[in-house]
Order: C-alpha cells, then structure tokens, then sequence
C-alpha cells in the first residue's frame, strides 16, 4: 500500500525526546513494510559490536574468494536478533527481494551476503540483524502519543549519513530545532 492509503513504508521514523521504549531512544528507523497487518522496520543508527562481518559468514558457513572487505553490522531492532537483513539500494533484486521504494530493497538470504563479500552486491547496503516490529494499531498510535516523527528517506541520509550524525540530521531536514524539543508532550 502506499502513503497515499495512509501507510509509511519508505519513510523514516525519529524517536521523539521521551520515548516510552528507552530501547529506541534517538533512533531511526526505516520502515520497509506497513499495514493494516502491523509494520516492519530497521534501527540504522545502531552499530552491533558483538560481531564482526567476517565471523557472521563463518557462522553461516558462506565461502568467498578472496579477502572480505569489514561491513559494520547494525543492531537493527529488538525482534528476532538471529535473523539477518540487508537494506540496499534497488541495483541488486533477486526473487525474495522485497522492493520498498523507487531506490531502496529489502533482502533477507544468504546470497546477498556472499555478494556483498565478493564485491558484486548491492552498491549501497546496511547489514541488520535483528528488526523494530509492531502489531496492528500499534505504530499509529505511538505516533499519535508523539513517540514517533516520519520524515522522508533518501539514499544519502539512510546509506551515507554516520549513524551518531543520522537522529540530529534527520530532525533538521524536518526542520526541527533539537535543542527546543521537549520531552514532556501533551495535547490541547
């Protein structure tokens, strides 16, 4: 469905100062599907230490030829931590490949990682393992209560933006003045 229907798939959400979940304090999220279903999306400014690029393919058994280039790893959402996603731009689509927008995919297989390792995958992509998930209702009214600001995604915010600069560079393409932000809301 499209933003037109009401859903958010290909935007971001920006954590509001307060939010409830301290788990998403500052965060950005890309949200890759939303329906009357639930939603779906991916934390981009979470670095996972616990891991490196390499060990994951050793883990998952991937061989690649050749050296492996570091491919830092994102904590992409509390929600099935095991599991692993690619966000990238729509230069790589295989069948499984869930197309979010006009520039961004979505893929979750091991063939997208062995490319990434090879040097023949996406040319922009951001590792996450793990993802934000939300029931029917729910995202909807979390924006209501002001826990959650959407803004427009694009490739340069969400693929080339460090992750420290993404929350404060996102909040100003909005307009928004962070140091006037409070985490105290209410409504008239």
């Amino acid at each position: 469905m499209s933003r037109q229907s009401g859903y958010l798939e290909g935007q971001l959400l920006l954590a509001m100062p307060g939010m409830s979940d301290a788990r998403f304090d500052r965060s950005v999220i890309y949200l890759c599907s939303h329906s009357e279903e639930g939603a779906m999306g991916l934390v981009l400014n979470e670095y996972l230490t616990a891991l490196t690029f390499s060990e994951l393919l050793d883990q998952l058994d991937i061989e690649t030829e050749g050296t492996v280039q570091d491919v830092p790893i994102f904590a992409g959402g509390p929600v099935e931590t095991g599991r692993g996603f690619v966000l990238h731009t729509n230069d790589f689509i295989q069948d499984s490949t869930l197309v979010v927008s006009e520039t961004i995919a979505l893929t979750a297989t091991v063939d997208i990682l062995k490319a990434i390792a090879e040097g023949t995958g996406p040319r922009q992509h951001i590792l996450a393992l793990g993802y934000a998930g939300w029931s029917p209702g729910q995202l909807e009214q979390e924006i209501q209560s002001n826990g959650w600001l959407t803004c427009p995604a694009d490739e340069e915010l969400v693929f080339c933006t460090a992750p420290d600069d993404m929350w404060p560079r996102a909040m100003a393409m909005m307009g928004v003045d962070i140091s006037m932000l409070s985490s105290l809301s209410g409504h008239a």
